[in-house]
């Protein structure tokens, strides 16, 4: 399987939060060196894990 790089480039907000400390999140962000665009997924507590998404692009 693949490696996704992916870089966190700006945080926009928090959309909720689940009993585990999961957070969905909305932020713009760049998957593998590319134009960075809008996304939305949850993600772990420390950003270690996250769940399925969708990306937006401008």
């Amino acid at each position: 399987m693949t490696d996704i790089k992916y870089s966190i480039n700006k945080h926009i907000g928090t959309l909720s939060e689940s009993a585990k400390g999961w957070k969905k999140e909305l932020n713009l962000i760049s998957w593998n060196d590319r134009e960075p665009k809008y996304d939305i997924r949850e993600w772990s507590p420390e950003r270690e894990k996250m769940g399925k998404g969708v990306t937006l692009s401008k």
